[in-house]
């Protein structure tokens, strides 16, 4: 059974490949048997119905008792949704009050691999901004990050962006630079720093720390930058009105 890009993601609400594909052909059929689920999706019907009694449990799936005949009809795609991740919710708010004290390492260095990790790392970090936020990417990476920065912005933190071609935040401090490739650098309320690329292979590395001297090194070369950019700013706007 091929599995559509609808399963894939299905997937990451808590179903198997084939209860995803399942879940997708009772959404079609509205109400089915596990033996013309079978026949449909060409697998066993033992693994139709084990896959059908599993999607009951976890919330996909209703049983539907017509007689002799027993049908299963989809829990809507939108309840089945919200219901898993209210679950979620539940269960981080179970595990934040019963887990152990965590101990932070922000000052060694860690290595994050993986372009949806380092997206994931980036968000978590915006969201935890104080005061200031420093971000030097290229302008198609800053258009994942509108709603962290136009949140940063709302609550009257300050917001620095460095890029390579125009865009606009409302009380965010923009400067235009020299192409940022597939590089990355974040500063937090100068005290967290990521930075390396993203990208294939290799290049879906990047570096964070909160170690001092790191940040500082990294706060210097940022700071010289903007001081170039800014120079520069101030020459064409010169130039303009002459």
């Amino acid at each position: 059974m091929e599995s559509s890009a609808f399963s894939e993601r299905l997937m990451e609400f808590g179903l198997t490949r084939q209860e995803a594909g399942i879940y997708e052909c009772l959404l079609e059929e509205g109400k089915i048997t596990g033996y013309e689920t079978a026949k449909i999706l060409g697998i066993s019907r033992s693994n139709a119905y084990n896959s059908l009694a599993s999607m009951t449990e976890k919330g996909a799936s209703y049983l539907a008792d017509e007689g002799t005949t027993r049908k299963y009809v989809p829990v809507p795609l939108e309840d089945f949704c919200k219901n898993y991740i209210r679950r979620l919710e539940e269960t981080k708010q179970w595990l934040s009050a019963h887990g152990p004290s965590e101990k932070r390492h922000v000052e060694g260095y860690v290595t994050i691999e993986g372009a949806a990790n380092i997206l994931d790392m980036i968000r978590n970090i915006l969201f935890r901004v104080e005061e200031r936020v420093y971000i030097s990417c290229t302008r198609n990476y800053l258009l994942l990050l509108i709603d962290e920065i136009e949140t940063l912005i709302r609550a009257q933190k300050k917001v620095v962006l460095i890029t390579d071609q125009p865009v606009h935040f409302d009380m965010a401090r923009v400067y235009i630079g020299e192409p940022r490739e597939r590089n990355i650098g974040i500063i937090a309320d100068s005290r967290y720093v990521i930075t390396g690329e993203y990208g294939e292979g290799s290049m879906n590395t990047c570096l964070y720390s909160g170690q001092k001297n790191f940040v500082e090194l990294y706060k210097r070369m940022l700071a010289n930058e903007i001081e170039l950019l800014a120079i520069k700013e101030e020459q064409e706007s010169l130039r303009c009105g002459a």
